[in-house]
């Protein structure tokens, strides 16, 4: 395939029909998906560990991400640092078996994933009691995106 022909197949692959995804985006989206199968978020209960795909953000703010997961603009949100959240579900105990190594594997290599591929990562805990929770930065596409997850804290 000559230069021309390869960069025009790449200029296509950008934008689907509707213009919103690009191929970008959806590779990255299928590695989020792969990283996070079978990992969940532990507090008062169990949540699985998603995707999240956005619109196009011009930064990462707690008015972008309320705005872009239609929440109300005055909801209670909490930013967390993205290293600190990912401290206590990384960290290696003394006390871990077989299932509790795979799991802290899993999280650091889902981190690793989200520190290489998105700019500005930062933590969001939108709610009181029942929390959505979102791991978010921009793509290069400037879409914002990572994995979100619930928990219950009473």
């Amino acid at each position: 395939m000559t230069n021309k022909r390869k960069k025009k197949s790449v200029e296509k692959d950008k934008m689907d029909e509707s213009g919103k995804a690009s191929s970008v985006e959806d590779s990255l989206k299928e590695k989020i998906e792969k990283a996070a199968d079978g990992l969940y978020y532990i507090s008062e209960t169990d949540a699985d560990i998603l995707p999240f795909i956005g619109d196009k953000a011009e930064a990462v703010s707690q008015e972008e991400i309320l705005k872009q997961t239609h929440k109300e603009p005055d909801a209670p949100v909490e930013e967390r640092d993205f290293s600190e959240f990912f401290e206590r579900l990384t960290k290696i105990q003394d006390w871990f078996e077989e299932e509790e190594l795979e799991l802290a594997k899993k999280f650091s290599e889902l981190k690793s994933l989200l520190e290489e591929n998105l700019t500005d990562l930062k933590v969001f805990k939108i709610g009181q009691i029942n929390i959505d929770i979102y791991v978010v930065g921009i793509d290069q596409e400037g879409v914002l995106m990572g994995v979100k997850t619930q928990a219950v804290e009473t």
